[in-house]
């Protein structure tokens, strides 16, 4: 196993986490910026404000991504055991 064949594996675990983390960081990131949008424009500084439509938001994202994060997830995981003969050469 070469250093470079490593380095492969490490680009692609990152890849995969990135990918499977995008959809509900990115969703929880617009929501809290429009909320703070809201509150500066009403002067409206309520803590729970924040917190509530995000956690919402990203369960409802978590929720409709789900099928396609584990489909992600199944595939990166059966390759990497299906190559396991190719790591110990």
């Amino acid at each position: 196993m070469s250093l470079d064949f490593v380095v492969g594996i490490m680009a692609e675990t990152i890849r995969v986490t990135l990918m499977i983390a995008a959809p509900v960081l990115i969703v929880g990131l617009t929501v809290g910026v429009l909320i703070s949008l809201f509150q500066a424009v009403t002067q409206v500084q309520e803590m729970t404000l924040v917190f509530v439509p995000k956690i919402v938001a990203c369960l409802v994202t978590l929720v409709a991504a789900l099928p396609w994060m584990m489909n992600l997830l199944v595939s990166f995981t059966q390759n990497l055991f299906q190559n396991i003969p190719q790591y110990i050469k």
